[in-house]
């Protein structure tokens, strides 16, 4: 590109609708891998007022009752927040009805002997603006959610309510390196403490939306860029949206419609897999449309797209390119991929080729199902967490496709 452009990416909370919808259908797979890691699950969950519905196929030697499935809701409801009862939606006064039945023999036909559990193509990427090799838009929105949380369950900004959405746009240079943070948008459900009357409407105050912005997004940009915080953080309001900023000023947008005090499955009908570009990379990088929650590791929507991750995590982190793209595609029952495609868009090192990418990427990671399951150690209860502040970019244990550990042997095997 010959000029500066801008890109944006959203994440949502844990206490968001279709969050709350992801976290309930994960909570319900790892109990059953906790009893039975060979368990088949295909779990959907809808929220609304009051309401959970947990659907699905589900084949398991787990003690997975009616009774259990409530449990399971109702704990991950109370662990996000819904508490309070003015919300509408509460863990011990949700009704929560279940329709599981058992997963057809005839998936499991191919799936027993090591065949993809359903078809089609995942996508995994990396790129070296955030030191977790992940998009910078998406990893800065995903840390703006994690930590409204923590000020919300820690009282530090007690206003806050389980629900919200961060957005963060950034202004990059014509090479494709970020320039500067240019927007963050903040919506967040509160409650009635920093409310008042203007105009005859209710609306959010002035104080509250500093404080978001003296206690949440600011630490939160200095901690992942502070070189890219060109200029002053500046409110702006529903009564002036288009406020005149200062050069490299960075535009705060927090509850620009001016109240949400209703959010939450009251606010919002919630749905399991209804958020995949947010699981994913924000747009920067390809969905192949298949969502995670829910679904058990001989599932490859989820299963394939951690591992096409992994590999190019791995390749980013040798420096074999700046950043990657890496395409699976499967058939049901059969084990290996039908293709592997590889993008590097134009960042690759001097004397490799995408070709010879392909050919390392064979050699050095396992990629029929079995062997993706058994790498990256995905018969475990770990998946509830990832439902919550995004799949990819943590560093955390369980989280296997987040390591390095391929780099070295990819430098060597390049020549490097």
């Amino acid at each position: 590109m010959s000029e500066r452009f801008l890109f944006t990416s959203e994440s949502v909370s844990m206490g968001h609708p279709d969050k709350v919808a992801d976290q309930i259908s994960d909570a319900v797979l790892d109990f059953c891998l906790k009893h039975d890691p060979t368990s088949r699950v295909a779990c959907e969950t809808l929220v609304t007022t009051n309401l959970a519905i947990v659907a699905g196929e589900i084949t398991t030697r787990a003690p997975l009752t009616v009774g259990a499935i409530q449990t399971l809701a109702r704990e991950t409801i109370h662990d996000i927040g819904y508490t309070d009862h003015e919300m509408e939606f509460t863990a011990d006064t949700c009704n929560v009805i279940s329709y599981v039945h058992a997963q057809s023999p005839h998936i499991s036909m191919g799936v027993d002997v090591g065949g993809a559990g359903d078809q089609g193509m995942m996508f995994g990427f990396a790129c070296d603006e955030t030191p977790a090799l992940m998009p910078l838009p998406i990893h800065v929105a995903h840390r703006l959610v994690e930590n409204h949380a923590s000020l919300r369950s820690s009282g530090k900004l007690s206003f806050l309510r389980p629900d919200a959405k961060s957005q963060v746009t950034v202004e990059y240079n014509p090479d494709g390196t970020p320039a500067r943070f240019d927007t963050i948008v903040l919506s967040t459900q509160h409650d009635k403490s920093v409310m008042l009357t203007k105009n005859g409407a209710e609306s959010f105050t002035d104080a509250a939306r500093q404080e978001i912005i003296d206690k949440l997004i600011s630490p939160t940009l200095k901690a992942e860029r502070p070189d890219l915080m060109k200029g002053p953080l500046v409110m702006m309001t529903p009564e002036d949206p288009n406020k005149r900023v200062p050069d490299g000023g960075i535009k705060c947008f927090i509850n620009p419609t001016g109240c949400f005090l209703v959010g939450g499955p009251h606010g919002d009908c919630g749905l399991t897999g209804r958020k995949i570009i947010v699981d994913s990379y924000g747009g920067r990088g390809r969905h192949g449309g298949g969502a995670f929650s829910g679904k058990d590791p001989t599932k490859v929507d989820r299963s394939a797209a951690y591992v096409a991750r992994y590999i190019a995590k791995n390749i980013v982190a040798a420096k074999l390119a700046r950043e990657c793209e890496v395409q699976l595609s499967y058939a049901i029952g059969h084990p290996d991929p039908l293709s592997i495609w590889v993008n590097t868009n134009g960042t690759m090192v001097k004397g490799l080729t995408e070709e010879k990418l392909i050919g390392m990427i064979r050699e050095h990671f396992r990629l029929t199902p079995k062997g993706i399951i058994e790498s990256l150690d995905l018969r475990r209860p770990i998946y509830k967490e990832t439902a919550r502040h995004g799949h990819f970019g943590r560093e955390r244990a369980e989280f296997t496709w987040e390591k390095t550990d391929k780099a070295e042997a990819l430098k060597k095997a390049a020549g490097l």
